[in-house]
């Protein structure tokens, strides 16, 4: 595609698209992975105050094959991942992402997961800490083929927000033309506990450390024992806090 996108097309609508205009068209990168073997995606999108950075990525599943994508977005104007998967029989895709932000910047995390054929399964956890003015987005869509049955589908996205000048598009989506399915989805947006602070503080935590071991726990256990991503969520936590 090499029309600029305009925000009649729904996983444009929270984006910034003068920022888009800077580096469109992008490349779409094709992914094909062979029946039963294993691939996994590390994507971690980070740059300086006025980086754009797009991500296209297309993966097709083979049959009882296993893809997975972990994705963290914590700095640049504009940082948005786009994902599209196929999946073939007995296949399994799974994503965790994460999108931290601040100032005026804008990340979105948007996938389109086609489940193609019986046996599948998909699993999808995104989450989401924004201060300042920052627009985050998690816009995922699941489709279940006509004749696949059995497919077992989940997608799970929280937001925290730091003040109400933050904004969290969360739109899990499901489509489905098959009737022996498991697919569930859940989407909630809220701000750091208080009495979990108050709890912290009276331990004689400061209230910027009592912050941070909080969203640490609630963002950092989806790369648990990966130090780049550990690394780049502890920095964008630090300007943010």
């Amino acid at each position: 595609m090499t029309a600029l996108p305009t925000k009649r097309d729904e996983s444009w609508r929270y984006s910034d698209l003068e920022a888009v205009a800077r580096v469109w068209p992008v490349e779409t990168h094709t992914h094909v992975v062979a029946p039963g073997e294993s691939f996994t995606l590390p994507i971690l999108i980070d740059g300086d105050a006025d980086a754009v950075i797009i991500e296209d990525h297309a993966i097709e599943i083979g049959a009882g094959a296993t893809a997975t994508v972990n994705a963290a977005i914590t700095g640049g104007k504009l940082g948005r991942l786009f994902v599209r998967v196929r999946l073939a029989e007995g296949a399994h895709f799974e994503l965790s992402g994460a999108i931290l932000g601040g100032g005026s910047e804008t990340h979105e995390i948007v996938t389109r997961v086609t489940h193609a054929k019986p046996n599948a399964t998909s699993a999808q956890a995104v989450r989401i800490v924004l201060g300042g003015q920052a627009t985050g987005s998690y816009l995922g869509k699941v489709a279940v083929a006509r004749g696949a049955q059995k497919t077992d589908a989940s997608q799970s996205a929280k937001a925290m927000l730091l003040n109400r000048a933050a904004t969290a598009n969360l739109k899990p989506e499901l489509e489905i033309f098959a009737d022996d399915v498991k697919c569930a989805h859940g989407a909630t947006v809220g701000e750091l506990d208080a009495g979990a602070l108050f709890y912290l503080n009276a331990r004689g935590i400061p209230p910027a450390e009592a912050k941070a071991l909080l969203l640490r726990a609630f963002v950092g256990g989806l790369f648990e024992g990966d130090e780049r991503f550990e690394g780049a969520i502890d920095r964008a936590l630090e300007r943010l806090l």
